[in-house]
């Protein structure tokens, strides 16, 4: 948990803690201005080489009606970084949708979860 000397926002979802860096990004759910509405998205981080920014990709099941089976799809979605989180390829990041940023970036991160410790950073 953050310091209670800085102040840090109650996003309203459930399980996600903020976390204990603090950032002065107006766009952070905590610590900025941000509001956070829709669909919280979990995913595996595939690239950090934007600004600001990460792609995560997200593997769902897709019904196929002819043949009442299932189909492992997956999908590349944008979002914003907040500098108070830390990031690396290979960590499974839970992000919540919100107003659009830029031309792609329609979501924020808000909780990470590292790869090899499994760990909630």
């Amino acid at each position: 948990m953050a310091k209670a000397g800085n102040k840090v926002r109650n996003i309203g979802i459930l399980n996600v803690e903020p976390p204990e860096k603090v950032c002065d990004d107006p766009n952070c759910p905590f610590h900025g201005s941000l509001p956070v509405r829709g669909r919280v998205m979990e995913g595996v981080v595939t690239s950090v080489k934007m600004h600001k920014s990460v792609t995560f990709q997200m593997d769902y099941l897709a019904l196929i009606k002819k043949y009442s089976r299932y189909q492992r799809r997956r999908s590349k979605k944008h979002a914003h970084l907040p500098p108070c989180m830390d990031v690396k390829v290979g960590d499974t990041v839970k992000t919540v949708e919100c107003r659009p940023l830029s031309k792609t970036v329609s979501c924020v991160v808000v909780s990470v979860t590292s790869a090899e410790t499994g760990e909630e950073a």
